[in-house]
């Protein structure tokens, strides 16, 4: 490809990827929703205008990069620490459900594999893409309502926030374990080396960061710099730790939500994002989503991916809220409002798209799974909050 042919390709990508997204904001679904579609229209297996390229590959790795790197400036710690042990146990049930489910869901189409196998690794992170929890649309339907700030509420936020933390590591973990010969005590050292090297790191990077924001507010180079740490954690993660580069991007945000100009940084790295980066990613997801292999055990493992992981949700985080003396139409509330998935199943299924650990048929499931728990969680969320209000919360919120 020469070097200017790419340019109509970009073109392409972007008005198909914000019209189709306007059209799904039109019809209450997520824009991402509408920019996935997008991909599937204009790429192969559609009107085959844009192929996927490795160019594209490395504008779509930049832009997922990006989008971790918002989501940790996006962490509220406070908020963290005022949740507690609550939201800490229903997050690790709500990771380590659908894991082992996801799992075990891909062993019962496919056979089981030993430990260590690649049978078993490509059914360990078939789990790991069912780990994650996106509130965007479930936060939305609480907003409408006037439960957001209420107890069960602000427990699906925190949960879902240290469930995304989770879910990360796991990631993390699962793919320091792509190498058959991969030690398990070396792929643990290097997950926990990297961890502590991050707080303490992190710790000085944010003291640093912290007397020059003060001293240069809402100047350009406090973006630029910020910026650049993101990507040299992004790096240092995958060269010198094994792990993947969106958990040293994700790392970067959360050592800076704290800064006083975080939301500024976060204003600007999203102009980027938003505008050309991000639309390449997650178009890129369509372009490389295949209905070659969906012959009728596909099609019944995709609608088995689904059932499974927002049961999954809606069983763990529903069961384990119990525990906290929830009343169980609000543990069912919970449980409903960590169903929802998102960005970051689709970052995790296109590192698996890119590493030949998945078929791309399996990007179908995700983009299934992400357009039935985007419709069906609000209106589960609305029926339950119909027949138990709680003014206790509606007057808190």
């Amino acid at each position: 490809m020469k070097a200017y042919e790419i340019l109509m390709d970009i073109a392409l990508i972007i008005i198909s990827a914000k019209f189709m997204g306007l059209v799904a904001r039109k019809v209450k679904a997520p824009m991402v929703v509408g920019e996935i579609v997008a991909g599937i229209i204009v790429g192969p297996c559609l009107l085959g205008l844009v192929e996927p390229s490795e160019d594209l590959s490395v504008f779509a790795e930049i832009g997922v990069i990006l989008i971790m790197f918002s989501a940790g400036l996006e962490t509220n710690l406070q908020e963290l620490k005022k949740s507690g042990l609550m939201a800490l146990v229903i997050a690790c049930v709500g990771v380590f459900v659908p894991l082992a489910a996801g799992t075990g869901l891909y062993m019962a189409f496919y056979g089981f594999g030993s430990v260590g196998s690649e049978k078993f690794f490509k059914a360990l992170f078939i789990g790991c893409i069912m780990t994650a929890t996106s509130v965007g649309i479930t936060v939305e339907a609480l907003k409408e309502m006037g439960y957001l700030k209420g107890r069960v509420g602000q427990t699906i936020l925190s949960a879902a926030i240290i469930d995304d933390i989770i879910g990360i590591v796991v990631l993390t973990f699962v793919l320091s374990m792509k190498d058959p010969s991969a030690d398990i005590g070396v792929v643990s050292l290097k997950v926990v080396g990297f961890l502590a090297a991050s707080f303490i790191l992190g710790f000085l990077i944010y003291k640093i960061f912290k007397v020059v924001d003060e001293k240069y507010p809402h100047t350009r180079r406090i973006p630029i710099i910020a910026l650049s740490l993101c990507f040299v954690l992004a790096y240092v993660a995958e060269e010198y730790f094994g792990i993947a580069d969106i958990t040293g991007a994700y790392i970067a945000g959360i050592i800076l939500c704290n800064v006083r100009d975080a939301d500024y940084i976060d204003r600007k790295v999203n102009v980027n994002g938003y505008m050309f980066f991000a639309p390449i990613f997650f178009v890129g997801i369509g372009l490389k989503t295949s209905f070659k292999g969906l012959n009728g055990e596909a099609v019944l493992f995709c609608l088995a991916f689904v059932a499974v992981a927002m049961l999954s949700k809606l069983i763990g985080c529903g069961l384990v809220s119990k525990c906290f003396k929830f009343k169980n139409i609000d543990c069912i509330k919970i449980g409903a409002g960590m169903m929802t998935r998102g960005e970051v199943a689709l970052i995790i299924t296109n590192k698996g798209l890119s590493l030949g650990v998945i078929e791309p048929s399996i990007s179908t499931a995700v983009i299934l799974l992400i357009i039935v728990s985007s419709v069906v969680t609000p209106i589960l969320l609305k029926y339950l909050y119909s027949r138990s209000p709680d003014p206790a919360e509606e007057t808190a919120a």
